[in-house]
This record gives structure tokens, sequence and C-alpha cells, in this order.
């Protein structure tokens, strides 16, 4: 972790309040992105396990207010503290309770990004090479263990995805303090509850018990489980392999010099099967062919505005915000310090296609109040930018594809993929500062700031075009008439003029323009007069 200080230290989870008045902690440091964002989720997971706000204003005031001390935080982790052995003969956090047989795997591959087996035999990894990492320290085992379980993808017949499906996307709610003390941010987004009994601690952490494999037993429900069990999932049924490490070497992950090393681990398939959880940190949305609701997922390009409406404010089409995102919207109102400050959010997780992790992307967005009715006619303004915007960036890439490639090039190619993503980060401020302050009539307001966010798309989309298809005549494939005219044909959409700018027009609830055949019979008209 980091302090306010900069400075960097190693420290037990229940010193996260240590010296919060004077020099506080405000960050997770580990170097992965990945690692930051799954240690928070397991700080907010213990504190929602130990020690939670009961279910009332005052009980998660009192914390914000007066956090708990170590020695509190101490004696209430030690009731949990036998679940999170990491070696053992006994039950080994977040691993199967049996000894698995079968040959072990390099630890990197607990890691999500690693390449697979076949990518391997066939040596076919472009970017992630494998054999990097021969062993890891038990911390950095721990990390990549709990990332890889919660964080789950699908990995073949039986390798099982996380609680909230093969990479989720996780919202958390960021105070509006600079710097946030870690303590607050963990306390901002803990779900309220009571901390379970002694007897219930089996179905929280899967692992003090013997594996519902899938296998033997129906899918895991909420019913099935205790509802903390959404922090603590056991998809995959996996064993670390340790070892001493009298050579002093480091990890190959962290350089930490650990005298226990990971060398390996063992996995069998078929763990736990978990159906419809709702999981307090991850917005879902409603499968319209199952009728159940499932977790939002990150897509190529990262998140940004065009994903905020739906994750931040949830959205009338059928997606619902995060559970902590919603109580946050009734717990900063009852916090003075937070009055008149810009709450943020955070969103991160894993782009996946199916087994392949493309990126682990993260954003930090604007957070409206918590007022209910302003959020909403929010976002009926918001909406409708946003779809101009998803007009606009469709007609750049296909204008791009016009000048410079066939017709059957598929929009996601590599060259229009990257021509759509910069379209949505270069207007990315210009939403965020056209939306400003909650307004009173969203119709009004929209006619009213609709041809400033209109000339902030035709700027970007003409900036965008020029760059990715310049009049070069020097280009090997130059062909200035396809270049003028896919220009062309971009600038009239962008105009008005044709059926993907009416729409972009009917968005923005703005005039469309004359053409030239009512504006040559008004001309007529006015001779005539």
């Amino acid at each position: 972790m980091r302090r306010a200080d900069e400075h960097a230290e190693v420290i037990r989870p229940a010193e996260v309040t240590s010296d919060i008045v004077n020099n506080p902690v405000v960050a997770i440091d580990w170097a992965r992105a990945d690692f930051r964002m799954t240690c928070i989720e397991f700080l907010i997971g213990l504190m929602a396990t130990a020690c939670p706000p009961a279910d009332d204003e005052e009980a998660w005031i009192e914390g914000w207010e007066s956090p708990l001390t170590p020695g509190s935080l101490d004696a209430a982790f030690s009731l949990l503290a036998h679940a999170f052995d990491l070696e053992g003969s006994g039950p080994r956090f977040l691993q199967d309770l049996d000894d698995l047989p079968g040959d072990p795997d390099t630890p990197e591959t607990l890691l999500i990004e690693a390449p697979g087996e076949n990518t391997r035999r066939k040596n076919t990894a472009l970017f992630v090479k494998p054999d990097r990492i021969a062993r890891l320290s038990r911390p950095a085992a721990a990390m990549a263990l709990f990332t890889l379980q919660c964080y789950a993808p699908s990995g073949g017949r039986g390798n099982l995805t996380s609680v909230r499906g093969g990479g989720p996307l996780t919202t958390l709610a960021l105070p509006g303090i600079d710097p946030c003390p870690l303590w607050h941010l963990v306390w901002a987004n803990v779900p309220a509850g009571k901390p379970p009994g002694a007897g219930e601690l089996p179905r929280v952490f899967p692992w003090l018990a013997p594996t519902r494999t899938a296998d033997r037993f129906p899918a895991t429900t909420p019913m099935a489980a205790h509802p903390l069990q959404a922090f603590w999932g056991m998809p995959r049924r996996i064993r670390l392999e340790f070892a001493e490490n009298p050579e002093g070497l480091p990890c190959d992950l962290t350089s930490v010099i650990d005298p226990i090393i990971v060398t390996g681990w063992r996995q069998r398939p078929n763990g736990v099967k978990y159906v419809i959880w709702d999981h307090p940190l991850s917005p879902s949305y409603k499968d319209t062919r199952g009728g159940r609701w499932l977790s939002v997922h990150p897509q190529p390009g990262g998140i940004g505005y065009r994903d905020w409406v739906a994750i931040a404010l949830g959205d009338s089409d059928g997606t619902r915000r995060a559970r902590c995102i919603t109580d946050w919207y009734a717990r900063c109102q009852n916090i003075a310090e937070l009055s008149g400050r810009r709450s943020r959010l955070l969103a991160a997780g894993y782009d996946m296609d199916k087994m392949k992790a493309r990126s682990f992307v993260e954003s930090e967005m604007w957070l409206p109040g918590a007022d209910r009715e302003g959020a909403e006619t929010l976002a009926k303004l918001a909406r409708p930018l946003v779809a101009a915007a998803e007009i606009v960036a469709q007609a750049l890439r296909r204008a791009v594809r016009d000048a410079l490639y066939s017709r059957d090039t598929k929009a996601d190619s590599a060259p229009l993929a990257t021509v759509y993503e910069a379209f949505w980060e270069a207007t990315r401020d210009q939403f965020f500062a056209l939306l400003g302050d909650v307004p009173g009539d969203c119709e009004t307001t929209l006619k009213a700031r609709a041809p400033d966010w209109r000339k902030a798309l035709r700027s970007a989309a003409l900036a965008l075009f020029d760059r990715a298809a310049p009049l070069d005549p020097t280009a090997a494939s130059f062909d200035p008439r396809r270049v003028v005219r896919a220009r062309r044909n971009l600038l009239f959409a962008l105009e008005g003029y044709d059926a993907n700018g009416k729409k972009l027009f009917a968005e923005l609830l703005l005039s469309l323009p004359e053409t030239k055949g009512k504006q040559a019979a008004q001309r007529k008209g006015r001779k005539a007069g």
C-alpha cells in the first residue's frame, strides 16, 4: 500500500486505518492493475464478512466518521483467520479441500492473461510470452489465486466461470475527498449486514467444506449458500504447490524474497457452478432470452461515457447499476464533508474473448449526486447525447472503410476499431462538460446544448478521418477519389443530409437543414410575391 506522503509499505489488513488522521493509507500499491482492483474487492469482502455496518444509516455514518481501530479490526478478523491459511494440511484459502491429483502447471498460468496450453504448445503467443514466471512469493500467489477465482473466465470443459461470469465489470464509488483514505473507499462500498456465525462460515467460504462440484451437485444459487459467498466464490478446483527457498530467489512477479515459494499448481475440472447471483459490486443487465439478471462485462475499447448512463445511473432499457453505487447515493447525503464535492465512479475488469484476455480496462468518471429525480433527468439528457455520438462514430468508421478498405472489411478489424474508439476518447471531456449541473427541463436543456454537442462531434469526426485517411499522394494505395467521396459522405451525415444525418438531428432535437429544392421553391415564391 501507499500512504498520503507517498511512502510505500506492506501492512496487515487490520492496519488499513493505522495513522489515518496524520498519514493515512490512500492506495493499493501492487504493480498490476488487476491485483490493485481485486485487493480492494478483497478488503470490501473482508469488511462485509467480519465487521459490516448494520442495516441502518447511523451505523454506517459512525464507521465513516470514527473508523475502526487496528485493534478492533484485528479482533473482528481473528474470528475468520483460520479460513485464510494459504498452505498447510487443513483448509486452504480458495483451494479445494482435497489434495488434487495430476501434474502441476507453472505458476504463471494462474495469471488470467497467461497463454493457454494450446497456445504454448503451438508457440503462437504474440504479446504475452510463456515461461516468464517460474516462482511466486506467497503474497503474489495469494493475489493471483484470488484474482483468478474472482474474475474466472471460461477455460474449457469443466473450468467454470466466476460468480459473476467470465471477466465481470466491477464498479466502485470513489468519495470526493483528496486524498481519500483507503478505509473510506472501502467503507463507502461495503454492503450493510451482520457477520455470519461460526456455523455459517462453510457456506461463506466454500473451501472450508468439500467442494460442491458441478458434476455431483446442482448449480449453486444464493439460496444454496450464504449471500456473502458472492465475495468468496470458488469456481475453480485448485491446489497450490509450495517449496522452500534456501537460495533466496526473488519472486518473478514482485522481486520479493520469500522463504517459501509457490512453484506450481494443480487443477481439476468441475468446481462450484454459480447461477443467478447479484454481486454487490457489479452492474447487471436482463438477459432477454432467459429473463435472468447477468453481470455486465467490459467490451473492446474500454469503459467510456457511452457506458456511463447504464453503470452510473441505471438504464431504462434494462441495466441496473451495482448495489454499492445505489447505496452510495443514499449514504453520501448524510456526510457534511462531502457536500458540494463530486464523487467519482471507478469501473474496471477484464475484457475477455472467451478464454483470451484482450486487456484489463480501468476508468474513472463523474458520479452524480443522490437526488433520484435529478439523476433521472440527467439520464434523459445524457441518453440522446450518447446516441448521437454512436451515430457519428459509426459514420466515421464507415467513412474510413470506404476511403481505404474493401466494403467487406469487418467493423471490428484493428484499423476501424482504432478510429472508432479514438472518437469516443476524443469527445469524452466535452460530453461531461456539456452535462454540467443537473438541469431543470430536459427537453429545453437538450435543445440548448445540442448545437454545441453536434459541433464537438463534427470536429472530432473530421479530424480523425483526416488523420486516418489523409490526402497523401506518396501512399501506395492512395485513391484521391475514394478519400474525397468518403469524406463528403461523412460531412453530409454530420450536416443532416442523409439517413444517418436525419437520425443524428432527430436525437438532438435539431431542425433538419433545408434541401436545395426547398430553398429554390422558397426563392421562387418570394419572387412571385
